[in-house]
């Protein structure tokens, strides 16, 4: 697992690349602000159901939550079914808030 900052991740956006970015909170979480990333939460990852990341295993996903804890989680379970390369953004939508508001990606 690879980790990075909530400014490395606005400066990738920036740059317009296409990202694979998940977030891992539960929807209400989700509905009160999020980024614009796509959500499957936590418990869907543990429980494997995630249908819709099976054609991404080589690809990267950028994986986030509120701090970076579940994330951090999600990454580990991903690579342990063989997820190839599972990033961590460190802070979580915690960071992104403070540092860029309301911002999408």
């Amino acid at each position: 697992m690879q980790e990075i900052t909530v400014e490395q991740l606005k400066n990738r956006v920036a740059a317009g690349e296409k990202l694979n970015v998940i977030d891992v909170r539960e929807p209400h979480e989700y509905q009160e602000y999020n980024i614009g990333a796509k959500l499957i939460p936590l418990g869907n990852i543990m429980s494997m159901q995630i249908d819709e990341l099976e054609d991404l295993k080589n690809e990267e996903l950028i994986i986030h939550c509120r701090s970076g804890k579940r994330s951090m989680q999600a990454c580990m379970v991903l690579q342990q079914i063989g997820f190839t390369n599972t990033v961590n953004v460190i802070g979580g939508v915690m960071a992104w808030h403070e540092k860029y508001g309301n911002d999408k990606l």
